[in-house]
């Protein structure tokens, strides 16, 4: 018998579109502000807990996770004009602190602190997510985010002094101060909209504007230098280049990943820096463009364009052709693919991936290969430096320990490992240590053919002579690669003796645009299909079975989840949707929605309706199916997937369900898409998915 669930009112709305009837019974649920809404999150919050509490291993994950996350950590240093600026916790601490000093040896002794947004809050919940120097060092902007919120409040702090400086408040999102050469005057992204954002609108985001702005004058003063209000899906993040003579800005619709570039002079006088007359060098988004560096007139690029694995272009502005850039080849193509490209000293730092793994190459600025940079680790998680400058610092991370920060020298290579950035520490609760492990790489193949690789990690005294609770991670989507990288759960579920799964799937950017485009729009079902097939693959060699597999994911995997469990509910045990886009016809009518048309199409065009509608997860749900444990996880103030996605798919899978299985929800309060977390929700929340996974798979922790 399927469990009593809470009541959810269901209304008879249906709507027409492209000529199809189709129901949304649940539509109130997308007001986030309404009583009702509000009673119905708290009745599923109550319903879930009282179950969550008693999962046997529960108690075993929430002292894991407090272990895990009591391990003192910190970031990858970053170098200005002098200065160096790490983020640091000491193991104890929500957020993450902001600590500054006036070399590496005085960072590495432990520095000042400079900004600590434990103190912004007295629940743990502001946080700072990024931040900017200025051109001489003086000057830090940081952007402060309250709630999880994407809104970003910038405030300024003079490095010298550690006071505050004062300055307008300027309220925006996705975007960090780009500061001019006159160092008291940036350029920003801002987006248009009505009073404070709080975290909870879900309102379409306005379209986005470039601004400058002077510090000490109001936010209605700064000009516009830059707008398309024609198309309000066009975004742009201004970089000032390191010789303060042009501003490179990519123009990129959305989350696609081509781009155009518009190049300004910067020009200025005793009042500061302007800009000059504006160069679209790039004037069709043709391929993807990242800027490096320039030098004199040259500008230096990474790029697909020719190159679907990526390579390091060159263009003159003063040898425009008819205003268009002439590219020349720096780097050729290789067999990496090219994931960023960093310009530190007079080198070239070119970061790719080999099947999936990080391999990091320098160049110099003729494009001569100057060798491998040996650092270990699964992913790339951090990469500064700049040009000019004698090191740069890489940040490395496996699946279970967090980041490790490197000093490169950028005239030899030559590495040096930091542990001295991490500092802090308990005495009053033992230590986590992260168990042995073991990872083999392993190939599934899809519906069409196509191999997709995963990874499999286990403790490394556990034999993979019998099928083990296993869980199954995947993305899917965004170009975004997927690597055998650190997240805190990770560590706690190999401890407890399961098997960890990373899948490399199509939509991805692990292989190059091809295998991106293969995953997208017209092709989306491609990557439901991979995800299927690992979790066949699997079961096929006896790593795991239907009854212990648990699948993974979160935001666009949190669809890809959503899409698998309601088309192939057989393949698993347990489902976890993450803060996922799951109303693959609405989506774009609710805060940055409308950016991931890149992926999913634009419900509004009958064609692409028609693909989201075939694997839409709200849309696919089916009455009477038995579908396995689901937990949906969602914060209240996530503007990126808002929750209402979470929300409507819950209510569905609850009165569809036939099976016994759980349906549950859970939504935390005053947390976002996930940046910023504090520390004690974070510990809750995996605990929490970690014990929901283990129960339905059969996993008992050691004692």
């Amino acid at each position: 018998m399927p469990l009593d669930y809470p009541e959810t009112r269901r209304d008879d709305l249906v709507e027409t579109l492209h000529g199809r009837e189709i129901a949304d019974p649940y539509r109130w649920l997308e007001d986030p502000d309404s009583a009702e809404t509000g009673d119905w999150v708290s009745r599923q919050n109550a319903f879930s807990r009282a179950r969550l509490d008693r999962l046997p291993a529960r108690d075993w994950f929430l002292d894991t996770m407090a272990a895990v996350m009591r391990r003192p950590r910190a970031g990858v240093p970053s170098r200005h004009c002098g200065r160096y600026l790490v983020s640091r916790n000491d193991g104890r601490q929500n957020q993450n602190v902001v600590y500054a000093a006036d070399s590496l040896e005085e960072l590495l002794a432990g520095g000042r602190v400079v900004v600590d947004p434990n103190t912004l809050s007295a629940d743990g919940t502001t946080s700072v997510l990024d931040w900017s120097v200025s051109g001489d060092g003086r000057l830090l902007a940081y952007a402060v985010s309250e709630g999880g919120s994407d809104w970003l409040d910038f405030r300024l702090l003079d490095l010298g002094t550690g006071e505050p400086v004062e300055d307008a408040p300027i309220q925006t999102k996705f975007s960090v101060p780009e500061w001019l050469p006159d160092h008291a005057s940036y350029l920003y992204c801002d987006f248009q909209h009505e009073g404070r954002a709080a975290g909870t609108q879900t309102d379409a985001l306005g379209g986005a504007r470039l601004r400058l702005h002077r510090v000490g004058t109001p936010q209605s003063d700064d000009p516009v230098i830059m707008e398309f209000p024609d198309d309000e899906r066009l975004m742009f993040w201004p970089i000032v280049s390191h010789d303060d003579r042009w501003v490179v800005v990519p123009i990129v619709r959305g989350t696609e990943n081509v781009n155009r570039v518009r190049v300004f002079p910067i020009t200025g006088d005793d009042a500061g820096s302007t800009l000059g007359e504006a160069l679209d060098i790039v004037p069709e988004a043709v391929a993807e463009f990242g800027f490096v560096r320039s030098a004199g007139s040259t500008l230096i690029f990474s790029t697909d364009l020719d190159a679907e694995r990526g390579r390091v272009v060159r263009c003159d502005l003063d040898a425009l052709d008819g205003g268009r850039a002439v590219w020349t080849e720096l780097v050729g193509q290789t067999e990496l693919t090219v994931s960023s490209v960093l310009a530190a000293g007079d080198e070239l730092i070119v970061a790719g991936l080999d099947d999936a793994r990080p391999v990091l190459r320098r160049y110099g600025l003729d494009g001569a290969d100057h060798g491998r940079v040996e650092v270990p680790g699964g992913a790339l998680v951090g990469l500064t430096g700049e040009p000019g400058d004698p090191e740069f610092f890489v940040g490395m991370s496996d699946v279970t320990a967090p980041t490790t920060a490197y000093r490169c020298d950028a005239a030899t290579g030559e590495v040096r490992a930091l542990p001295e950035l991490v500092q802090g520490g308990t005495d009053d609760a033992p230590a986590f240590v992260p168990p042995q492990v073991r990872q083999v790489r392993r190939r599934a193949r899809s519906t069409d053919g196509t191999e997709v690789p995963y990874f499999v990690i286990t403790r490394a005294d556990l034999d993979l002579d019998q099928p083990r609770p296993t869980l199954l991670y995947g993305y899917g989507g965004f170009k975004i690669p997927v690597l055998a990288d650190y997240r805190a759960a990770w560590p706690a579920w190999l401890a407890a003796g399961g098997v960890l799964v990373i899948a490399n799937l199509r939509g991805g950017g692990e292989f190059g645009t091809p295998w991106y485009d293969a995953g997208r729009l017209q092709h989306k079902q491609n990557v439901f299909d991979d995800f299927a097939a690992v979790a066949r693959d699997l079961a096929a060699s006896r790593i795991t079975s239907r009854d212990q597999l648990a699948v993974y994911g979160g935001s666009n995997g949190g669809l890809l989840v959503g899409a698998t469990l309601t088309q192939h509910p057989e393949l698993m045990a347990a489902a976890i949707p993450a803060v996922g886009v799951l109303d693959l016809l609405r989506f774009h009518r609710f805060t940055i929605g409308s950016a991931w048309v890149s992926d999913y199409g634009d419900p509004d065009d009958p064609d692409d309706f028609a693909v989201a509608l075939a694997y839409s997860p709200l849309h696919n749900v089916r009455d009477g199916e038995h579908y396995p444990a689901t937990l949906v996880l969602t914060g209240d103030h996530d503007d990126r997937v808002v929750p209402l996605h979470s929300h409507k798919f819950t209510a569905t899978l609850q009165r569809a369900q036939a099976g016994e299985e759980p349906i549950l929800t859970r939504i935390e309060t005053s947390v976002g898409h996930g940046a910023g977390k504090p520390t004690d929700k974070a510990v809750a929340e995996t605990a929490d998915m970690l014990a929901f996974a283990a129960a339905h798979t059969g996993l008992t922790p050691p004692a």
